[in-house]
């Protein structure tokens, strides 16, 4: 009961606040959501329905009150391809296929893997996705006449120095009216909106999509779905941590991860590609004042009503307005810091954000630059802790007792030089391993201590090992093989 209240709470607890913050961010919404569409090769309404479609969803099945969700470029730029070599319809279908996978995601509990992903993934992660937001504009500013050049200019003139009169209005929201007022105005000869694809007139409605439903769809889509939820995901995430921090409260990460599930796997049967949270969009809501989901709920419903009843005028919107908000969003998303941190950053971290970036970029692919960055933060953190273990040694008096006490992490980065850390052949009668100040971590620490122990015993040393904490004793007792017979058979594989 507890939790329906506060679920309750969520939607009336901040009704004017959420209202008033709603109808700014759908206001802001509409050119990102039609710029991002044009990233994935479809039609305006393509990613507007998306928008429409995935923040009222979210805002009931989601886990974070007051972040925005929408169509957004770090699923857009997955689907360039699929959409350019299969169309649109399979474009629906792996929206479908990536909502499916994020449910499966939350329902087993996956969501609390965020706290694997290091800091120096997150910044390469940010950064990578500026730099595909920025390559994505290139295409509209190649082959054009000077008068395009010169509005973007002014596009980023306007975004830039309006705030300095007022914040009350969005300035992106600002460069869209003033340069389709002066394109209207003065007849002035660039792309506009409605060249890239007619804008939706009428509500959106069910659909299948159009393709053979076997084995081989399901190949050609499998890919994408999968980076699109792991991306879709990692970035949901990411934005409700940062969401959580700036209201200091809490949420659930398994329920978001369930809530964008539902809301893509139902965007694409209304004709919406995929999206996820967004961070640019998140700090809008939560700075103008939206703190629940009504406030999430009313960006989507205020922006499909936006694009029925006056998709005339958003047609008419000039590519160079787009264009400038979309720079905007790539140099506001980069993290220019991290330039400056590479001289102060342990190299270890500073390597791993610039192969997150390098791959991301590479690739166009952010879940698979993610997955390096993770890796190779694994592989560092785990040489670094190798370096703090060590093995020393005590011999008795009269020479035929060795005790070897083991400090640190015994794990498989630190077994070569646990082993090397013995003199098999010193001739003993007796061999102790203290490991009261160590930790048996894994199957290759166990077996490395299967191995100490019966190499010394083959050159007829009394083997003990003492001082074993209550975790490293159960899984040496669980895999340990050194007191079965023909222990050292199993360990080489006999």
């Amino acid at each position: 009961m507890t939790a329906l209240y506060a679920y309750r709470d969520q939607w009336i607890g901040n009704v004017r606040g959420d209202i008033l913050a709603g109808l700014v961010v759908a206001l802001a919404l509409i050119p990102e959501a039609i710029a991002f569409s044009i990233i994935a090769g479809v039609d305006p309404k393509v990613g507007l329905y998306a928008s429409f479609s995935i923040a009222v969803i979210v805002a009931i099945t989601g886990g974070r009150p007051g972040m925005i969700s929408a169509a957004t470029a770090a699923t857009a730029v997955l689907m360039v391809t699929l959409v350019k070599e299969h169309g649109l319809q399979y474009l629906l279908a792996a929206t479908v296929l990536a909502g499916l996978i994020q449910i499966g995601a939350g329902l087993a509990r996956l969501g609390q893997l965020m706290r694997f992903v290091s800091r120096s993934v997150i910044t390469g992660f940010v950064n990578a996705l500026a730099i595909l937001i920025f390559l994505a504009q290139v295409p509209e500013l190649i082959g054009v006449t000077w008068v395009t050049y010169v509005m973007v200019a002014a596009g980023l003139a306007i975004i830039y120095l309006f705030p300095l009169l007022t914040t009350a209005v969005p300035s992106p929201l600002v460069t869209i009216v003033v340069l389709t007022a002066l394109t209207m105005a003065f007849g002035i000869d660039v792309r506009s909106v409605s060249d890239m694809g007619a804008l939706p007139d009428t509500l959106p409605i069910f659909l299948i999509p159009d393709i053979p439903l076997n084995l081989e769809t399901l190949k050609i889509i499998l890919p994408y779905s999968v980076g699109v939820a792991a991306v879709g995901l990692l970035e949901s995430l990411m934005t409700q941590t940062i969401v959580d921090d700036l209201t200091d409260t809490s949420s659930d990460r398994n329920q978001e991860c369930i809530g964008q599930g539902i809301a893509n796997t139902c965007t694409g049967f209304i004709g919406g590609m995929a999206g996820c949270a967004m961070i640019g969009q998140s700090m809008i809501n939560v700075k103008s004042g939206g703190r629940g989901r009504l406030s999430t709920f009313t960006a989507g419903a205020m922006l499909l009503f936006l694009i029925v009843v006056l998709g005339d005028l958003v047609g008419q919107i000039p590519m160079p307005a787009l264009v400038a908000i979309m720079i905007m969003v790539s140099i506001g998303t980069f993290s220019w810091s991290s330039i400056r941190n590479l001289r102060d950053h342990p190299r270890s971290s500073s390597i791993v954000m610039l192969a997150t970036v390098f791959f991301v970029v590479y690739t166009h692919n952010l879940a698979i630059g993610v997955l390096v960055g993770v890796l190779l933060s694994g592989i560092f953190f785990s040489a670094k802790i190798a370096q703090l273990f060590k093995v020393r040694s005590e011999i008795s008096a009269d020479g035929r007792e060795r005790t070897y006490v083991v400090e640190g992490q015994l794990f498989f980065a630190s077994t070569e030089d646990f082993m090397r850390s013995f003199d098999f052949k010193e001739a003993l009668e007796r061999v102790t391993i203290d490991v009261s100040r160590a930790h048996i971590w894994d199957v290759s620490s166990v077996a490395a201590l299967d191995m100490a122990v019966l190499k010394f015993r083959r050159e007829g040393a009394e083997v003990e090992i003492e001082g074993m904490n209550a975790a490293s004793e159960t899984i040496v007792d669980k895999l340990a093989v050194h007191d079965k017979p023909g222990a050292m058979d199993d360990l080489l594989g006999h």
